[in-house]
């Protein structure tokens, strides 16, 4: 039997599985991630199943295919929030991004130079790859579609901060490149002026014009050309390769663009129906390339040598990380608010690490020359891997038990029909 018979069977088994799976498991303590990597790991642990190559020698495919589904996966973030990403309503993700993000990074930078024995440039690039929340994997704990209500704050401030700062990550990778190539006193200048002003700014500005503009065509044209009326869902296809690839040829951060085009798009009409349509389709191309590479990722485990630089100093990095630095930092970042104590717990540990890390580290590695980066590529796919099982299992019964208690809150508190009122001021320090 040729092999392309048995990979057209294979990729239609996928395809079953995106649109059946999440049915399934949608009341269980199981996700799909979780279901895919296991799945990857079985199939390439039966007898002939083949080789999975080492993502270190496939470094620029690794780097594509992990930059699609992020970009898909930034845009359906984008498209799902119904609330404006306001300076005085988000203060919760303003501060995960200003303060916990940074001290994340410092972090591990600082864990993987002492414990893990990595030069300051790998220490960083390490550090930057994991420091993002992961738009892909995080999709349990993010807002539902739009225009459904299911827009708690702690589903807001983590889908907010899954959509930032991956973009923002994109400096620190750059810092590390940085130090990694520097060979005169101007680098941190050039690091500044370049990476951090030029491509942040380029990114925010980019995407706001693409989004605002093409919000214009699609909903505010003559409603004889309406473009909102042909009710084709693959056009949020279209604008997040635009707004990607326009940011990129200007030298700006693409990943923060194709965000904040989504973000624009919503604004141009946020309540239309055909704000649905656009994010089904990007959900379900998400899934289905989520899906795909998971099972590479479960397979490149038990049969690509993933995992073969594995030590005792990843395991107790890969523990600090997932246990410790995000936890702690994301707690640090809200202190002051006005937020229940469960609800910045949650919010400080799902912190999820996925496909988004596999791309930086991907990019740090295909753009320098680093040491051990065997090393890197086992520490950071461990960090995965329990990100992957520990939140995987834990979000359906915590989320589902922070709706409980809010419902009974609401129910409890005084007021018309009993319903208490939500305030957009939520990090308002406490006298």
């Amino acid at each position: 039997m040729s092999a392309y018979i048995l990979v057209l069977t294979g990729f239609g088994v996928l395809v079953l599985l995106t649109a059946w799976l999440p049915m399934l498991l949608k009341e269980l303590p199981l996700s799909l991630p979780i279901v895919c990597v296991g799945l990857g790991a079985l199939i390439f642990a039966l007898p002939g199943a083949g080789f999975a190559p080492h993502p270190q020698e496939n470094l620029a495919l690794t780097e594509r295919l992990t930059e699609l589904v992020v970009i898909i996966a930034l845009m359906g973030a984008g498209l799902r929030l119904d609330r404006p990403l306001a300076w005085a309503t988000s203060a919760l993700t303003w501060r995960l991004l200003a303060i916990a993000m940074p001290l994340t990074i410092a972090a591990l930078a600082v864990l993987g130079y002492a414990l893990l024995g990595l030069s300051a440039a790998a220490a960083m690039l390490l550090a930057a790859s994991l420091a993002p929340t992961d738009p892909v994997l995080a999709s349990d704990v993010q807002v539902g579609p739009p225009r459904q209500g299911m827009e708690d704050e702690v589903r807001f401030t983590l889908t907010s901060e899954a959509g930032l700062n991956d973009g923002l990550a994109f400096p620190f990778v750059n810092l590390a490149l940085a130090l990694n190539l520097a060979t005169d006193g101007a680098w941190f200048r050039d690091w500044v002026l370049v990476d951090v002003i030029w491509k942040l700014a380029t990114g925010l500005a980019a995407g706001w014009v693409v989004g605002r503009l093409l919000g214009w065509l699609i909903f505010h044209l003559p409603n004889r050309a309406k473009l909102s009326r042909t009710g084709d869902g693959f056009v949020a296809l279209g604008i997040t390769c635009l707004a990607y690839g326009l940011t990129e040829m200007a030298h700006g951060y693409g990943f923060l663009a194709v965000f904040v085009a989504a973000l624009g798009i919503r604004a141009a009409e946020r309540n239309h129906s055909y704000h649905e349509k656009l994010h089904d389709f990007v959900e379900q191309l998400e899934r289905l390339l989520m899906m795909m590479l998971l099972v590479i990722f479960g397979g490149a485990i038990v049969a690509g040598d993933l995992m073969r630089a594995l030590r005792f100093e990843a395991v107790m990095f890969a523990i600090a990380a997932i246990f410790i630095i995000r936890p702690v930092s994301g707690w640090v970042s809200l202190l002051g608010c006005k937020q229940q104590p469960e609800e910045r717990a949650a919010i400080s540990f799902f912190g999820i690490r996925g496909l988004g890390s596999a791309y930086y580290l991907a990019y740090g590695l295909n753009h320098g020359k680093f040491e051990n980066p065997d090393l890197l590529w086992s520490t950071m796919s461990l960090i995965v891997l329990i990100s992957i099982l520990l939140h995987g299992t834990t979000v359906t019964p915590v989320m589902s038990w922070l709706d409980r208690r809010s419902r009974r809150l609401q129910s409890d508190w005084p007021g018309a029909a009993g319903a208490r009122p939500v305030s957009r001021t939520n990090c308002t320090v406490e006298s």
